[in-house]
């Protein structure tokens, strides 16, 4: 089963493949990149990753982590048959000198607040109009 992955990064985690995307980034002053292909299960998992990478960073101000790099890698499958998605899963590197516990921290707040994560999570209806 292909599995849609998708990586953002930021900071000294931003990816230096020449194909990927860059964007401007409200929080980092090299902007982000991102590595992905251009398909409805592909943007729905960049939906979750770059939602969580947005909220580190937010998050960590917060909580007084210093944080020099971002990568978060989202993907999932899709049951082929009806083309549901099986469940999304997400990896996080961080380039910080934050201590285990404050890292930990910062990464169970995201978990908790990353709206698009949450969204997902709860199920949210999408109508034609």
């Amino acid at each position: 089963m292909e599995q849609f992955a998708v990586v953002v990064g930021a900071g000294s985690l931003r990816s230096d493949d020449e194909h990927a995307v860059r964007f401007p980034h409200r929080w980092t002053p090299e902007g982000v990149t991102v590595e992905t292909d251009f398909t409805g299960a592909h943007l729905l998992h960049l939906a979750a990753a770059g939602c969580v990478l947005n909220d580190l960073y937010r998050e960590a101000t917060g909580v007084g982590v210093q944080l020099d790099g971002v990568r978060v890698t989202a993907s999932g499958a899709f049951d082929t048959t009806t083309w549901t998605s099986t469940g999304i899963t997400y990896r996080v590197e961080l380039d910080s000198t934050a201590s285990t516990e404050d890292r930990a921290r910062l990464l169970d707040r995201v978990d908790q607040v990353a709206e698009i994560p949450r969204a997902i999570r709860a199920g949210a209806p999408v109508r034609r109009r």
